[in-house]
């Protein structure tokens, strides 16, 4: 079994920085790839960023160049530091596992 916290949403202007963390717990989290999706109002859930135990990145073409997916194995956190946002980066962001585990979500909002 493995738990997902999320942390870090908030509100940010257009144009800011946030970082999220994602930390996990109960299982062996080195081996996991790890990804962080969201879901904005009436929208589905959409990948965001993926990071594999040995640290190969995948992005979404929304966010290439903007964000950027970082795991620290010996603290079991992966982190997505979210620059230059925009109103339709919106969105609860969930961290997940191997797709098997998820967390409740950290809410980020972009708005002047």
């Amino acid at each position: 079994q493995v738990q997902i916290v999320e942390s870090g949403g908030g509100l940010v202007r257009p144009g800011g920085s946030l970082r999220l963390s994602c930390a996990a717990s109960g299982s062996i989290f080195s081996i996991y790839v790890m990804g962080w999706y969201r879901q904005a109002p009436g929208k589905q859930r959409e990948l965001v960023a993926t990071i594999t135990s040995g640290g190969t990145t995948h992005y979404a073409d929304s966010v290439k160049g903007r964000f950027t997916i970082s795991r620290d194995n010996a603290k079991s956190t992966v982190y997505l530091q979210m620059n230059s946002l925009k109103p339709e980066d919106t969105a609860v962001y969930y961290c997940t596992s191997n797709l098997d585990y998820w967390g409740k979500g950290t809410l980020v909002t972009v708005s002047s």
